[in-house]
């Protein structure tokens, strides 16, 4: 197909780069003429003015979204029109207010569910959809000519499509997108005053929960305000609940419980999370091995794991303080932590004693 993107930041670079590469004609275009020159330069498409693209995909800040829609099903008549903003059911209202006669039919608002702590064409890969949900939100009234173009580039950008109403999209993204994020950086504006000698304890449960709170104000404020009602629900809920939290801290009648409450309530919220390939989710074992931040230690590590025929569903590693050593949690099914654990003692690897207890009773 013929694509025209408008907007080169980090989304719409990386669309260009991946429907390249699956062998689609891309053109580009963005406000700012270094944007676009950079996103080309990368080879995410061309600087041409397209004539009759088949799909315009506009990936630009959901403040603007609508107007560019509107712009967009106007100059291309035949194109298939869809955006990638985060926020969908505002974007949509803005959009029926501004259409007229079958306009409307030929814009389907999508979200791609990927991103980056960084933004900007510099920071686009090509890869950045590969296995992520792709949000497709159309109803009985869209034609299927125009639903399969937004399925079509989604799917080849290694993106798995996923049907949703806006108003429940914007209402699922509110709690798991754009509140962690207010979260994130509330937690981590915490630490701008702490001592460094403090900071220095920070551990990978710090890093993990603060990550986010790398991103973008800008952007950030334009989606927040976007989807302001539901994040103000899901906020308040949360309000309730550290005020529970913080009232049970006086350590008065019942605090013991309610403290206790809150964090079983959190295992069963996490419990819920899917698991991977969005299967059921699972719970698996986790061995933990000390490793040398040394070149080509992790690659042995795994290269061991890999010969004791284990399969890693998942890690995550974290750097001991003041010594060259780290810790590494391998997540593997519960059938196989124990030859696992023996497999890598029998290979020279250093597990906390906690694991080399477990496997000496089981």
């Amino acid at each position: 197909m013929n694509v025209h993107i408008i907007g080169t930041g980090l989304l719409g670079t990386s669309l260009g780069l991946a429907l390249t590469n699956a062998g689609h004609r891309v053109t580009l275009e963005d406000l700012s003429p270094t944007a676009v020159n950079l996103a080309a330069d990368m080879g995410a498409g061309t600087r041409e003015n397209p004539t009759d693209p088949d799909v315009v995909i506009v990936a630009a800040p959901p403040d603007v979204c609508a107007g560019i829609i509107v712009t967009a099903l106007r100059t291309w008549p035949r194109a298939t029109v869809t955006d990638v903003a985060s926020v969908k059911g505002a974007i949509l209202a803005q959009v029926r207010e501004q259409t007229r006669e079958r306009e409307l039919d030929r814009y389907i608002g999508s979200h791609p569910m990927a991103g980056r702590e960084k933004s900007g064409a510099i920071a686009a890969r090509g890869d950045l959809f590969t296995a992520s949900p792709w949000v497709v939100c159309s109803d009985e009234d869209t034609p299927k000519e125009r639903l399969d173009h937004i399925v079509n580039i989604a799917e080849a950008v290694g993106a798995a499509v996923i049907h949703l109403d806006p108003d429940f999209h914007d209402s699922s993204v509110a709690r798991v997108s754009h509140a962690p994020q207010v979260v994130a950086s509330l937690m981590a504006a915490q630490l701008r005053d702490m001592p460094a000698d403090g900071i220095a304890l920070a551990g990978q449960g710090l890093r993990d929960t603060t990550r986010i709170a790398d991103s973008d104000p800008g952007l950030w404020t334009q989606i927040l305000s976007g989807n302001a009602a539901e994040i103000r629900t899901v906020l308040e809920g949360l309000r309730d609940d550290l005020d529970t939290v913080i009232g049970a801290l006086d350590l008065g009648p019942g605090a013991y419980a309610a403290l206790a409450g809150a964090l079983a309530a959190g295992n069963e919220g996490r419990d819920r999370i899917p698991g991977k390939h969005g299967s059921a989710p699972t719970r698996y074992s986790v061995v933990t091995v000390v490793v040398d931040d040394t070149p080509g230690a992790l690659a042995r590590l795994f290269a061991d794991i890999g010969e004791l025929g284990v399969n890693i569903e998942d890690m995550r590693m974290d750097h001991a303080t003041g010594v060259k050593l780290g810790s590494v949690d391998v997540s593997v099914l519960p059938a196989s932590e124990i030859d696992l654990i023996s497999g890598l003692r029998e290979r020279g690897w250093r597990l906390p004693e906690a694991a080399l207890e477990q496997e000496g009773t089981a």
